[in-house]
């Protein structure tokens, strides 16, 4: 499995350089406007040849740059099915709410899913869940049954996500990589986290709130479900004493203050993987680091064209990987 990747490490860290640094992301923010910004990236590579595109087009060139050099160094490319699962799961959902609301979902699909949107649409649209893959099948089946029976939107949302972490963390378990196990593990685990914190400051019940966290190792689904009923200070008592004990002073700050968190943990733990010379793990890294790079451009350019106070921006900016 190593000797598999070798190629792909190799080509993995010349590319590792093209990576915007700590000082690159400065000099973006220290920008005088999006344009100028732009025209910085534009020099590093980003973006098409004379394209003057806005913020989503330049962001989508980078992204599909990306898994076009992923898909030439990487001869199979199920192994990233972690990161592209979720996808299903948002497509779920949007297909769902169109069809039992009578509305088309032009524009609503993510298509770079495991899953073919379109055909996911048409499926649910006959109600021929059986034709579906199997990790769809059921989680369709309960959540129209949900919306055409209650018509609860966040109950239906509440099916798709449970199935989509309980998904995520099955393929950690069963993939041999311990980066990939890692990061399903903290997939569900910071997901967990927000779900918590979210029905404690809007006073959802003990069992709505079962039905929405998902297992992990790292935390007790249930205990953290408990304290969550109880209030948030319950939370952040059981958190403070797991291993992300860190989180809870973001916590207190606020939601976007812990997804920071959350994106600085695992780019902290995905580092060592520059010094790893075989096996996935490089590869993982490069493209969880790459699209934290792209969070942070879009980012930035966002509040150049909002006119934001660079104090803001760099509040929420992430450690970047090099």
């Amino acid at each position: 499995m190593q000797q598999d990747y070798t190629y792909a490490v190799a080509r993995i860290r010349c590319r590792e350089t093209r990576l915007l640094s700590e000082a690159d992301i400065s000099q973006l923010v220290s920008a005088k406007d999006s344009e100028s910004a732009v025209r910085m990236l534009r020099d590093k590579g980003w973006g098409e040849n004379n394209a003057d595109n806005g913020i989503d087009e330049l962001i989508a060139a980078e992204e599909d740059k990306l898994w076009a050099f992923i898909s030439e160094i990487v001869p199979d490319m199920s192994v990233f099915g972690f990161l592209s699962v979720p996808n299903d799961y948002h497509n779920l959902k949007v297909a769902v709410k169109c069809i039992t609301r009578g509305i088309k979902p032009d524009g609503m699909f993510i298509y770079s899913a495991p899953t073919d949107p379109d055909k996911l649409y048409e499926l649910l649209l006959k109600r021929e869940y059986d034709s579906l893959p199997e990790h769809l099948k059921e989680p369709a089946k309960e959540a129209v049954t949900i919306l055409l029976q209650t018509s609860d939107g966040q109950l239906c949302d509440m099916v798709a996500d449970k199935a989509c972490l309980e998904h995520v963390y099955r393929l950690g378990k069963e993939n041999d990589s311990d980066i990939i196990k890692l990061y399903c593990e903290l997939f569900v685990a910071f997901a967990d986290i927000k779900i918590a914190v979210r029905a404690a400051k809007t006073g959802k019940p003990l069992e709505l709130i079962r039905r929405a966290v998902a297992q992990c190792d790292s935390l007790d689904a249930q205990k953290l479900a408990f304290a969550a009923s109880l209030g948030y200070d319950d939370i952040t008592a059981y958190i403070a004493n797991t291993r992300y004990s860190s989180a809870v002073e973001a916590l207190n700050t606020s939601m976007s203050a812990f997804e920071k968190w959350g994106d600085d943990y695992l780019t902290g733990v995905l580092k060592p993987q520059k010094w790893e010379p075989f096996g996935v793990g490089p590869v993982v890294a490069y493209i969880l680091a790459r699209e934290n790079e792209l969070k942070a451009v879009r980012l930035i350019l966002s509040a150049k064209q909002n006119n934001l106070p660079e104090e803001i921006v760099k509040e929420r900016l992430r450690m970047m990987y090099v």
